[in-house]
């Protein structure tokens, strides 16, 4: 069973148990411990559960409601945010641009979580807003009430100005032999600048927007370091893009 299934299987048990073991859960799982152990690290790094000697139990006071809870890890966006979790580390400034991809992670960072943030994405600095030691900076520019988002020519000039360790990528389009687009040329000039002043970049795409095409050109897969997708990782809609010099999660 691949990872992601095995977290919504976790989950599930938790929804109607005080707690669960180690060697249930390998059991039910037909998985090691180790396995068991590493994902319960996974679900305790991201909110959702607390470890206890031997195994696991739901927090009780959890970061998510539980609703959100209920319902983690079954949309595309749930598994990309899971995903990405494990690029970010403590102390790093990150840019995070606009979609609703980009506030699923941060909707599933750690209220222990020491981060300094970048955005134009104004729903993103809501979620934001209930961590503590999340330092954030808003981009200024023309606002966009559809997207809620910031960009243009004042949102590139203030991008330019930082350095990030990450940059998390919103995408509309991906394909094999374009590289990334956009469907807004200002959108897209905003990534540009992020891509520019970031140490890592990181595209986030669900399966349905890869072999898509938007008229404008953000970058070549040359510009990308990660690439973050909901696709099991033998899904046969990745072969085109196993061998373009990224890291494919």
């Amino acid at each position: 069973m691949v990872k992601e299934k095995r977290l919504q299987h976790i989950l599930k048990l938790l929804q109607n148990r005080e707690m669960v073991t180690y060697d249930l859960l390998a059991g039910e799982l037909s998985v090691s411990e180790d396995t068991i152990r590493r994902d319960i690290e996974t679900l305790h790094n991201n909110g959702l559960l607390s470890k206890i000697r031997g195994g696991a139990m739901l927090r009780s006071e959890n970061p998510l409601s539980f609703q959100e809870r209920t319902t983690y890890l079954q949309g595309g966006k749930d598994v990309i945010a899971l995903k990405a979790q494990q690029l970010i580390k403590n102390g790093q400034t990150i840019f995070m641009d606009g979609g609703s991809t980009i506030c699923a992670i941060a909707g599933r960072l750690p209220l222990n979580s020491v981060l300094k943030v970048i955005t134009n994405n104004q729903a993103v600095v809501q979620i934001l807003s209930r961590i503590p030691e999340i330092e954030i900076i808003i981009l200024g520019g023309n606002y966009d009430r559809d997207t809620a988002t910031s960009s243009g020519t004042q949102a590139i000039y203030e991008a330019g100005k930082y350095v990030a360790d990450l940059y998390f990528m919103g995408t509309c389009a991906i394909h094999h032999a374009f590289g990334i687009t956009a469907s807004l040329q200002t959108e897209g000039e905003l990534k540009q600048a992020m891509i520019k002043s970031s140490l890592k970049t990181v595209a986030l795409s669900n399966g349905e927007k890869l072999d898509s095409i938007e008229y404008f050109k953000v970058c070549d897969f040359s510009g990308i370091d990660v690439l973050v997708t909901d696709l099991a990782s033998g899904d046969p809609k990745l072969n085109n893009y196993r061998a373009q010099g990224f890291q494919l999660l």
